[in-house]
């Protein structure tokens, strides 16, 4: 009498565990598949969910089917039913193994597969980006669900508030304002904002507002997967709108496991103000500052002037209105002497009521800088630094003081931490794209133009210009940079602009009439720039010291490229003088010198040559 065979020989025998080895394999590649297209489809996580349950539940089932069925010439029959002379399992064996081998290969390649695509760049961002950290978000615009739909800057400003709250957090990173509302406001989608911005979460939300009320309804996302991690509606009125902000903020922190410190634990949105009526009228001129463009400062003024009075005590108002007015004469038809005495006054009585306001400090330097108080000009920017290190537009301020004083590499360094958090910003690429065409590096410039958020606009426009003019495509140049120009506050004609741009790019006899052509113009801001590029620097130089105009870094930095024009200019005798007499030799005695240019002492205290 034979022994009875074992129940592992006999589950070898019948082919059970190749089965469960080919069902475990099959069931982890299309996992993987589902987890892969899911969101190109924009399927729901539970779609991958549903199917793992399912799979584990179909699993015992299958088992059973192998052990009591086996596959004969014949078709499917159970295996008590087959005589053992009959019996093809070891055939039947062989062809699982084909299939597992198969299914082992496909595994392979689409781990490496995997694997390089997670290696490859983002495309806004360096090839070599780090991985996305758990606790990061970016903050969507909110959409306006009001009934008359007339309240976006509201609601743009509800989510830049949330925003900013969550900037100071430590723990967490919040990318920057600009790069989010950029995407949001594209209705990119979430893989593609996480790649982009770096973040594992998205904070997407709509208002509604009636009368006071108002109601909140936000949901944080991730990017990877677009699962919904949370989502709530909070309903309020203006008069508690800050307590609203302070429950989401809360729970955002609570659901990304954010650990708060020091007075984080205490509160994450500050009361800013008590006045409901000047909280909204800073809220929507906070998004019109932004904007900057048309008409969107003198109404932001009035907003926040009002704002100012219902409560006079309000700081981040007095900031921003700061701010405003520090920028304004280069958007609109404004006095530069009266717009500087108004941003530093009202700079001045933020920083009375909260020593701690950021922008405060940046508009002091900036109008510091306009005024051409470049030693003057440092000090407020390091504190606001300080105060703000993430804020874009701080930032922005501080690469544009050190891009005119010619300390380019210092600049670029700052561009590329603050674009690190806010990659999408059309200000920071702008200024980058010309440290990039400083260095010589024209294909790095052109590359980060490229970029939708920057693509088309007025600031690629004016740097593809200069790089087309030298490249010899005067046609495309002049036509580019006189679109550009038109829209950057100058007040000349933008016919007389087309042909400043012809004798830029074109021919002498076209550069004298150009020349003429500015003449006619000596109290236009941008007419010293354009003698620049000209090759007159001597009456450009005089042109920009005897003038009024407050566009320090609209013309200084004209005097730190590789062209011919601008070399000209920073090693023309009359520039001595000119960089003494306006305090940059001054500046960069104690800050440093600029990348072209070092001090000349056998030649005199002040003296430099550039090259």
């Amino acid at each position: 009498m034979s022994a009875r065979p074992s129940i592992f020989s006999e589950l070898q025998r019948r082919n059970v565990l190749r089965a469960a080895v080919l069902y475990a394999g099959a069931v982890w590649l299309l996992a993987q598949v589902i987890t892969q297209l899911g969101p190109v489809f924009n399927a729901s996580q539970w779609i991958a969910r549903a199917f793992l349950v399912a799979s584990a539940i179909g699993f015992p089932f299958w088992i059973a089917f192998a052990w009591f069925y086996e596959f004969t010439p014949q078709g499917l029959k159970r295996e008590s039913a087959v005589a053992s002379d009959a019996s093809i399992t070891r055939s039947t064996g062989r062809k699982l193994d084909k299939w597992i081998i198969a299914m082992l290969a496909l595994a392979v390649v689409l781990l490496l597969a995997n694997t390089f695509v997670r290696k490859g760049g983002t495309g806004l961002q360096d090839e070599t980006a780090s991985a996305i950290p758990a606790k990061s978000i970016a903050v969507l615009p909110f959409e306006d669900l009001s009934p008359g739909h007339d309240h976006g800057y509201f609601s743009a400003g509800l989510a830049e508030e949330l925003l900013n709250a969550l900037a100071k957090v430590q723990d967490l990173k919040v990318a920057g304002r600009a790069s989010s509302f950029y995407y949001g406001s594209h209705n990119a989608d979430l893989r593609t904002i996480g790649k982009a911005l770096n973040v594992a979460n998205v904070l997407q939300g709509a208002v509604r507002t009636q009368g006071e009320a108002v109601r909140i309804s936000v949901q944080l996302v991730r990017t990877q997967d677009g699962f919904e991690v949370w989502s709530q509606s909070y309903d309020g009125d203006l008069d508690n709108i800050f307590d609203l902000q302070e429950r989401i903020a809360r729970a955002i922190t609570d659901h990304l496991k954010v650990a708060l410190t020091g007075s984080e634990q205490a509160r994450l949105v500050p009361v800013a103000t008590t006045s409901a009526d000047a909280y909204a009228d800073f809220v929507i001129a906070q998004a019109l500052v932004n904007k900057r463009v048309g008409d969107s400062l003198p109404r932001a003024i009035v907003l926040l002037q009002k704002a100012t009075t219902l409560d006079p005590k309000f700081a981040r108002a007095w900031a921003k209105l700061a701010i405003a007015y520090a920028v304004l004469p280069q958007y609109v038809r404004a006095d530069w002497t009266a717009s500087w005495k108004i941003s530093d006054g009202a700079a001045h009585r933020a920083l009375e009521i909260n020593p701690e306001e950021a922008e405060a400090y940046a508009a002091l330097s900036y109008n510091q800088f306009s005024q051409r108080h470049y030693l003057a000009m440092v000090e407020p920017m390091q504190r606001a630094l300080q105060l703000a290190p993430d804020n874009s537009a701080v930032s922005y301020w501080a690469a544009n003081e050190l891009a005119a004083m010619g300390r380019s590499r210092d600049a670029e360094a700052r561009l590329k931490a603050a674009l690190n958090n806010d990659p999408a910003n059309a200000l920071l690429l702008f200024y980058e794209s010309m440290m990039r065409w400083r260095a010589g590096d024209g294909a790095g410039a052109r590359k980060i133009l490229a970029r939708d958020s920057i693509a088309n606009s007025e600031f690629a426009l004016l740097v593809l210009g200069y790089l087309d003019a030298a490249h010899g495509h005067s046609a495309v140049a002049v036509d580019e940079l006189a679109r550009a120009k038109s829209t950057f506050g100058s007040k000349i004609p933008k016919t007389d602009l087309i042909e400043i741009f012809r004798g830029f790019a074109g021919t002498p006899a076209q550069r004298e009439v150009a020349s003429k052509i500015v003449a006619a113009y000596p109290q236009d801001d941008w007419a010293p720039s354009a003698l620049l590029i000209l090759g007159e620097p001597a009456r450009s130089l005089e042109l920009f010291e005897t003038g009024k105009s407050g566009l320090s870094d609209g013309y200084l930095n004209y005097l730190w490229h590789r062209e011919d024009w601008s070399r000209k200019a920073r090693q023309d005798p009359a520039f001595q003088g000119f960089a003494q007499r306006i305090g940059m030799v001054e500046y960069w005695k104690k800050f440093g010198w600029p990348d072209l240019c070092k001090p000349a002492p056998e030649n005199g205290p002040d003296a430099f040559v550039c090259r």
